[in-house]
């Protein structure tokens, strides 16, 4: 293979192939920052980059592994390097800076504080010279997140954080300075949501004819599940016609079983597990309810608002940047989020002016491809290809 040369000076110029771009994450399991990255990695020109994709975790088991099956469609190189306690750190580091050793990217970007970590120390001994990282949630009650993120951010290129929120945060907790700090927020498939079909809610045990109020989110902490439980003894003995349906699992749903005998909600809250597809069940339901403690920009928000559904949710990262005063309230209000809840469903007019503008605004949103092309062009100009 022949140089080309610059005919003026006589000096040979490197051809420049496509970008060799890395994206690492701590899983591939569904959820939204998962979700943004199979949305980045699918939509990058394969003419401009060469993207290869690392888990740290194994691969999710069948039935849970959509996007998985994404990234093998598309044809992206992705490594599963077996992580499954902290206690397979040194491991995971390994098989990391081994794996880009091999594809010599030029640029990390890695999702999420453990990718963060093990990616920023993998980059430095794979001689990668761009890392990136990015921040989903504006975290907190984890100060020592902030002090290791802190500890190792010197010489990370950007920081692309979900909202401004987000960003706000990056800024103060791991004292990031401005000019390093770039936003890039979530996309959301219009149409996919706008047209789906609605569920048939009684799969999950609600009865025909009933109404449903949904939440989606894992059972954590963070979403605040056990939060929302207590609000629903409020709002649901005022709402004869609806029942909650709770769409996700995670580390709280045994609490949240026995709170639900405990309570007598046991016949009004139903416990729907993890759905591949919660765009049928968002078609059927009359409003979603997002009680977080802290957020980053939610997709199902967003996808509730393609849906055309009105929203309750808590003053929280990224949700205000979403949803007007309306729709929002105090993270720590438990009787103004009941009384919210009561008073959309109650009257029918306001939750069909709020779920119709929040169509509306969401269709000024970015798509995925948009949010794509904003990434790609971060890429080229950290790079120097721009």
């Amino acid at each position: 293979h022949v140089l080309p040369v610059d005919r003026e000076d006589h000096h040979r110029v490197a051809p420049r192939g496509p970008l060799r771009v890395a994206l690492c994450i701590t899983e591939l399991a569904a959820g939204g920052a998962e979700q943004a990255l199979v949305e980045l990695a699918t939509r990058l020109d394969d003419s401009r980059f060469a993207t290869e994709v690392y888990s740290l975790a194994p691969r999710p088991d069948e039935g849970r592994d959509r996007l998985a099956r994404r990234l093998d469609a598309r044809g992206i190189t992705t490594h599963y390097l077996g992580a499954a306690s902290p206690l397979h750190f040194w491991r995971t580091l390994g098989r990391l800076t081994r794996g880009m050793r091999r594809q010599r990217p030029q640029l990390l970007q890695t999702f999420l504080f453990h990718a963060n970590v093990i990616g920023k120390l993998a980059a430095r001994r794979a001689g990668v010279r761009h890392v990136v990282w990015g921040h989903r949630v504006a975290e907190q009650g984890s100060n020592w997140h902030n002090r290791v993120q802190r500890w190792l951010a010197r010489g990370v290129d950007r920081h692309v954080s979900v909202s401004e929120g987000v960003a706000d945060r990056v800024r103060t907790a791991i004292r990031v300075p401005d000019d390093r700090v770039t936003v890039i927020g979530n996309g959301v498939d219009r149409e996919r949501f706008g047209n789906a079909i609605p569920a048939d809610l009684s799969q999950f045990g609600v009865p025909a004819g009933r109404r449903a109020i949904v939440c989606v989110g894992r059972l954590e902490r963070q979403k605040r599940p056990l939060w929302l439980l207590e609000a629903a003894g409020r709002f649901l003995p005022q709402l004869p016609e609806h029942d909650l349906l709770l769409v996700g699992d995670g580390p709280q749903r045994a609490t949240i079983e026995r709170r639900l005998l405990d309570d007598g909600l046991r016949d009004r809250v139903r416990l729907c597990g993890w759905l591949d597809d919660v765009a049928p069940v968002l078609a059927a339901a009359d409003l979603l309810v997002l009680p977080s403690a802290w957020e980053g920009m939610p997709n199902s928000v967003l996808e509730a608002m393609a849906a055309g559904l009105p929203v309750v949710a808590t003053r929280v990262e990224g949700v205000s940047q979403l949803l007007g005063d309306e729709q929002l309230v105090a993270v720590d209000d438990l009787t103004g989020f009941s009384d919210r809840v009561v008073r959309m469903l109650r009257e029918h007019g306001l939750a069909a002016r709020l779920g119709e503008e929040n169509r509306l605004c969401v269709g000024r949103q970015c798509s995925w491809d948009e949010v794509a092309a904003q990434y790609a062009q971060l890429y080229e100009a950290i790079c120097g290809r721009s």
